[in-house]
C-alpha cells in the first residue's frame, strides 16, 4: 500500500520517493526509485570520473570554504558535461546534465545519499553499517527503511573521513569518533568499528534550509500570537531567557526566531558547537564556533574560551549555543549580573527540571546567581501526534530566608494537551516589575505595547511575512518608525508592497 509519493531533486538528478507498506515489514518502507544505468553506462562515467580528477586540481581552500566548495563543484559539473558531450555527442542535455551531476555528487558529495540530503521532509539520515539499509526519519511518518545500501565499511568510513577533512577534523581509528557539519549546515556524526560493533555508522541530521520564524510557530499553534508578543517585549528591553526541552523540541529553532527581535544597533555574540543560528543579515552578528583538539590534542577552542573571550568584545547580546557544565554557566550567569542580556538552551522537559538542573551537579549555578534570570521557556515535542509545542513560560523567584536564598518557579503559561492551547496560569510578578523598572512603563502603557506588538504579528503571519530577514525588517523599521508601522499594519497594506523583495524571499 503506497502511504506517499514525491519528487526528489538534488542539483541535476530528480528521484521518485514511494513511501509505502510491505507485507512482512514492520515500519513503512522509503523508496527511492532511481532511473538504472546500463553497464556501458557506468563504465563510461568511471572513465570520466578518473579523467575529471586527473585534469582538475582541487586547492585545500576549496574543501573548506563552502562559496568555494559551490564554484568546485559547478567546475567538476561543467567539466564532466564537456566530456560527456564529447564522447556521446548525440546524447540529449537533459541527460548529460543528469550523468554529470551523477558523477559530481560521487566525487565531492556523498553518492545517492545526496537525494536524501535534498529531501525537504526528512530530519535524519542513519546509516548503521553495509549490511542493513539506510535509515531516515521522516516528518510524517517517523522512522523508515530506504532501499539504499551503502556498498562497503571503506565507503562510509570514506564519506566520514571526507566531512571531517572540510571542517579540519579527523576520524581514524585512534580517535573513531567524530562530530562535525556539512557545507548545507547539516549536522554529522560519525563512529568507526568497533566501537559501533556493527560497521561504520553515520548519523546525519538535516536542518531546515529555511529557517523557522516566529511567524511559522503562529502559523502552526507551536505558540500563540500573544506569547510571541510577550517574548518579543522581553527581548526588546534586554531580559534574560533560557529555553529548555528535550531533543529535537524545537529549543535552538524558537532560540534563533526571537533573535529577529534584537534591535539592529545592539552588538551580537553567538557562540556554538555547530553553526546552526540564522540573523537577520543586517544585524551587528559575530558568530562564533568552538574548535575541536587536533590528532596532538592541541589547538582546542572550547566554549568557555569563547564565551571569556565574548565578553572582551563589548557584545550587548551575547547567545549560547547549549549550557552544558559548571564554569561555562557560572561565566554565563555572571554576565547576566554585569549587564549583559544572555539568551541559552538547556536540555530540561519542564521549567522546574530547568531549575534543578541549574541549581545541582553537573551545573551547580549558585542559587544567588539566579535572580538574574527573567524568563525560562519550554519547548516539548508531542511525538504521538508529530507536533512541537511551547510548553510552559514561567519566572524564578527568589527570596532570602535568614543567610540562605529560596527559589521558587512560577509558571505563567502551561500548554494544556487535551485542548491544544496555552493558557494563562499565573500573573507575572517579576518580568513585570523588572520591565517597568528597565522601560518606566506603566502597566496600561506595557499592555498597550504587547497589544500592538500581537497586531503587528498576525499581520504578518496573515501576509505570509515568513523569512528572517523580512521579519527583522518590519522589526527594526517598527522600532524606527513605531507609528508608521502601526498604521500600515491597521489599513492592512500588503507586505510586498513596504518589505523589501530580497528579505522577503530569504
Amino acid at each position: 500500500m503506497i502511504l506517499d509519493k514525491y519528487i526528489v531533486v538534488a542539483d541535476k538528478v530528480k528521484a521518485i520517493v514511494e513511501i509505502k507498506r510491505e507485507s512482512g515489514e514492520f515500519v513503512p518502507i522509503y523508496n527511492l526509485n532511481f532511473p538504472k544505468l546500463e553497464k556501458g553506462t557506468l563504465a563510461l562515467l568511471e572513465d570520466i570520473k578518473e579523467r575529471v580528477v586527473t585534469e582538475l586540481k582541487i586547492m585545500p581552500h576549496e574543501l573548506l570554504d563552502p562559496k568555494a566548495m559551490e564554484q568546485l563543484k559547478e567546475k567538476f559539473f561543467e567539466k564532466c558535461v564537456e566530456l560527456l558531450k564529447k564522447e556521446l555527442p548525440k546524447m540529449k542535455k537533459e541527460k548529460g546534465e543528469f550523468l554529470a551531476s551523477l558523477l559530481v555528487h560521487e566525487m565531492l558529495g556523498l553518492g545517492r545519499i545526496e537525494l536524501l540530503i535534498a529531501d525537504g521532509e526528512l530530519e535524519e539520515i542513519v546509516i548503521n553499517g553495509s549490511k542493513e539499509p539506510v535509515w531516515v526519519y521522516h516528518k510524517k511518518y517517523g522512522w523508515l527503511k530506504t532501499n539504499i545500501y551503502v556498498q562497503s565499511e571503506a565507503e562510509i568510513a570514506n564519506y566520514a573521513s571526507a566531512i571531517g577533512r572540510r571542517v579540519g577534523r579527523q576520524i581514524t581509528t585512534l580517535h573513531p569518533l567524530l562530530d562535525a557539519h556539512l557545507t548545507t549546515g547539516d549536522r554529522v556524526n560519525a563512529t568507526l568499528f568497533p566501537i559501533s560493533t556493527s560497521g561504520n555508522t553515520l548519523t546525519i541530521r538535516r536542518f531546515r534550509r529555511k529557517p523557522w520564524t516566529i511567524t511559522d510557530f503562529i502559523n502552526n499553534n507551536t505558540l500563540s500570537s500573544e506569547i510571541a508578543a510577550l517574548l518579543w517585549l522581553s527581548i526588546q528591553y534586554e531580559m534574560n531567557m533560557i529555553i529548555s526541552g528535550g531533543t529535537a523540541s524545537g529549543k535552538t529553532s524558537l532560540l534563533n526566531s526571537l533573535m529577529s527581535f534584537i534591535p539592529a544597533n545592539q552588538r551580537i555574540i553567538s557562540i556554538e558547537d555547530t553553526r546552526e543560528l540564522t540573523l537577520p543579515e543586517f544585524l551587528h552578528w559575530v558568530p562564533l564556533t568552538t574548535r575541536e583538539p587536533n590528532p596532538e590534542g592541541k589547538g582546542e577552542i572550547s566554549m568557555l574560551d569563547l564565551l571569556v573571550n565574548s565578553l572582551r568584545m563589548r557584545p550587548d547580546r551575547i547567545i549560547v549555543g547549549e549550557i552544558r557544565r559548571s564554569r561555562e554557566a557560572e561565566v554565563l550567569f555572571e554576565a547576566m549580573h554585569t549587564g549583559h542580556s544572555v539568551y541559552a538552551t538547556l536540555h530540561a522537559d519542564t521549567a522546574e527540571q530547568t531549575y534543578r538542573r541549574l541549581v545541582n551537579p553537573p551545573i551547580s549555578v549558585p542559587e544567588p546567581l539566579l535572580d538574574a534570570l527573567d524568563l525560562i521557556v519550554v519547548m516539548f515535542r508531542d511525538r504521538r501526534r508529530g507536533i512541537r509545542r511551547l510548553y510552559e513560560v514561567a519566572e524564578i523567584i527568589s527570596s532570602a530566608e535568614g543567610v540562605k536564598i529560596k527559589s521558587e518557579v512560577r509558571v505563567l503559561f502551561r500548554w494544556k494537551p487535551n485542548v491544544d492551547k496555552i493558557v494563562k496560569f499565573e500573573k507575572s510578578l517579576k518580568l513585570m516589575e523588572r520591565l517597568k523598572t528597565f522601560t518606566g512603563m506603566s502597566d496600561e502603557e506595557i499592555e498597550k505595547d504587547l497589544k500592538e506588538k500581537q497586531m503587528i504579528l498576525e499581520w504578518m503571519v496573515k501576509n505570509n511575512v515568513n523569512t528572517v530577514n523580512a521579519i527583522g525588517y518590519v522589526v527594526s523599521r517598527y522600532y524606527l518608525e513605531p507609528k508608521e508601522v502601526l498604521k500600515i499594519v491597521k489599513s492592512n497594506e500588503k507586505a510586498t508592497d513596504i518589505i523589501p523583495k530580497h528579505y522577503l524571499e530569504g
